[in-house]
């Protein structure tokens, strides 16, 4: 195999894609910090405090959104910038995530704070602290970055998918295969943002500290991996069937309400533990877990869920022996 040079030199980190990050992430905590939004408790901690979020992150993605347009419109950036700068921007996140989890494991070994949030869990052992984290609910200056993070992670997946639509585009080879495959991937996202408050309750919000693990998950994994369908449809034409089509938003729509459906239900009765299920008072394993509506049918339908929505994100791709990147 011929050794790409050009390939290797892409995955140093120019200015412009350091310039790139740092400025959707600065927007990003400025936003989050100043824009209206309806503030969420999370869950009561081990010392009875809680933390309030923010959940402001559909505005913030619509103002983003606008800002993009108009810069594309008025020719100040190129709305293919980020497919441009694909690999360039995955190792200069990759390199950030890298430096972020040193910090919080620098920041945490040497923390004395005994609150349930900030308390350092220390193992000794390097590796476990830094890849699973030290504090629970970190902040730098006012921003929790645990939950921003993700926020950062699920919005850039969009703009990556934008981008690289522009680019397939203007390449003339947008077809309805690739509509298909943003489509969905975009009303993934926008309702992620719509019930943003819902992640107040998740496991990794309220009980997983944050490291490599979780930095590197949120920036670096969302977004350059569940954008893959779409760097995949830039270079290879897909023509799908009727059939095929209509299978595929049957599965969509399926994955959704069971994902949707799931998920909301189990943060209804983590803050109302006595709210109906499916009309019905919920059933409750050991007076904690709940046993009802989805939860009765199966453990994880979120889960499954989940899974069929990534199915319906990989269908418009096909399924061929042959193919190239």
């Amino acid at each position: 195999m011929e050794f790409d040079k050009g390939a290797l030199a892409s995955l140093v980190p120019s200015l412009s894609s350091v310039v790139v990050l740092g400025s959707y992430l600065g927007y990003l905590a400025i936003a989050g910090s100043v824009l209206p939004g309806k503030v969420v408790p999370g869950a009561v901690l081990s010392d009875g405090s809680r933390l309030h979020y923010r959940c402001n992150g559909l505005l913030s993605l619509a103002l983003l959104l606008m800002l993009t347009g108009a810069g594309v419109y008025l020719e100040w950036i190129s709305p293919t910038v980020v497919a441009d700068k694909g690999i360039e921007l995955l190792s200069a996140t990759l390199i950030f995530s890298l430096l972020v989890s040193v910090a919080l494991y620098i920041a945490g070994t040497n923390s004395r704070n005994r609150s349930a949030s900030l308390k350092p869990h220390v193992t000794g052992n390097f590796i476990d602290d830094w890849w699973f984290g030290i504090q629970l609910n970190p902040h730098f200056m006012g921003v929790d970055l645990k939950f921003f993070f993700v926020r950062a992670g699920m919005m850039a997946w969009l703009f990556i998918n934008l981008s690289v639509l522009s680019k397939s585009y203007l390449a003339g080879t947008a077809n309805l295969s690739v509509f298909l495959y943003q489509l969905f991937c975009a009303l993934y996202v926008i309702d992620y943002f719509y019930h943003e408050e819902f992640m107040t309750s998740t496991w990794d919000i309220i009980a997983e500290r944050l490291g490599f693990m979780l930095v590197f998950g949120d920036l670096v994994f969302i977004p350059f991996t569940f954008s893959i369908q779409g760097w995949w449809l830039l270079k290879n034409q897909v023509e799908l069937p009727l059939f095929v089509i209509v299978i595929n938003c049957i599965i969509f729509i399926t994955g959704y309400l069971v994902f949707r459906g799931a998920n909301k239900q189990k943060h209804i009765f983590k803050k109302n533990p006595k709210a109906l299920i499916w009309g019905k008072p919920p059933k409750l394993v050991g007076g904690k877990l709940l046993a009802s509506g989805y939860w009765g049918i199966a453990r994880h339908c979120n889960y499954l869920g989940d899974l069929m929505l990534a199915l319906s994100f990989s269908l418009p791709c096909g399924a061929r022996l042959g193919y190239a990147f």
